[in-house]
């Protein structure tokens, strides 16, 4: 009765419902929310621990909209990041594992000068984009 209740006022603010299996949930918001939080952290973190001032002082000169956008999130709020990460620690690992291994395998098409391979990949990325961000049913 209480879930039905919440549903209706859902329905009347707009929302869209949506209903899942709560691990199904956890392990999709897993990657969609908490992997990129940890991913713009850990890209942040690199800068600061560059040590070489000089290139942190160009960087720093040169970052704009690509690397605003791409660090957003880990910029965000400390607590809800350690909360989200705290709660859901299993999937957010399966996650992280996941994007290791993404990054190794473009690691070894550059480390090969496969260049074809990652072109290939980066327009298999391209292609994929749109069906995560241009959705019509978009929450937001």
């Amino acid at each position: 009765e209480a879930l039905k209740l919440v549903h209706q006022l859902a329905l009347a603010l707009g929302s869209q419902w949506i209903e899942a299996d709560s691990e199904l949930h956890d392990q999709a918001v897993a990657l969609i929310s908490h992997l990129p939080v940890i991913t713009s952290a850990a890209l942040l973190q690199t800068l600061r621990n560059e040590g070489n001032e000089p290139l942190v002082a160009l960087a720093k000169t040169l970052a704009s909209s690509g690397f605003a956008d791409t660090t957003r999130v880990g910029g965000g709020n400390p607590e809800l990041g350690t909360a989200m990460m705290a709660n859901n620690t299993s999937a957010v690992l399966k996650a992280l594992n996941s994007y290791q291994l993404s990054l190794k395998e473009f690691e070894e098409a550059m480390l090969s000068g496969n260049w074809e391979e990652l072109q290939a990949n980066l327009k298999d990325t391209q292609a994929l984009r749109p069906s995560f961000v241009n959705q019509e049913n978009k929450f937001t």
